[in-house]
């Protein structure tokens, strides 16, 4: 019965990667447009302000490459180290531990870790069946 299951998930596999690139791409977009546009969230931030503009330039051009799966690989690299740094330059020197209160609210470092690892995994596994560098890699 187990293998069974294990075969029909795994046939799902390149179709929810896909929809886990798409929508991790998205969320770290919107980080971007909140930064850069102030939307869906105002956040007031001044033209080329440091690091905190410059931050949203990455998330909204690196979420866009991301959510689409053009260029993911390099893309999700790029995120997955803004993201340690964000981590280590704004929540790391406030409490060891992400989940620690003391980096604000509950656990503020936690969002910039589960990004990091999660942008790293698809540096390593791709964007998915359903991503842009499959049709830019056929025409090669």
């Amino acid at each position: 019965m187990t293998t069974d299951l294990e075969s029909r998930l795994t046939a799902y596999r390149p179709a929810v990667l896909s929809l886990f690139r798409v929508v991790f791409g998205l969320l770290y977009c919107a980080h971007g447009t909140a930064k850069l546009f102030d939307w869906p969230v105002p956040m007031n931030i001044p033209v080329g302000h440091w690091p905190y503009w410059w931050a949203g330039l990455i998330e909204f051009v690196a979420g866009l490459l991301i959510m689409t799966g053009l260029f993911t690989r390099a893309a999700a690299f790029v995120a997955s180290g803004q993201m340690a740094v964000a981590y280590l330059w704004e929540h790391q020197p406030l409490a060891l531990w992400p989940i620690d209160p003391a980096q604000g609210g509950h656990g503020g470092g936690e969002p910039s870790v589960l990004y990091c690892f999660g942008f790293l995994l698809l540096v390593f596994t791709g964007g998915g069946s359903y991503a842009l560098d499959r049709l830019r890699n056929r025409s090669q």
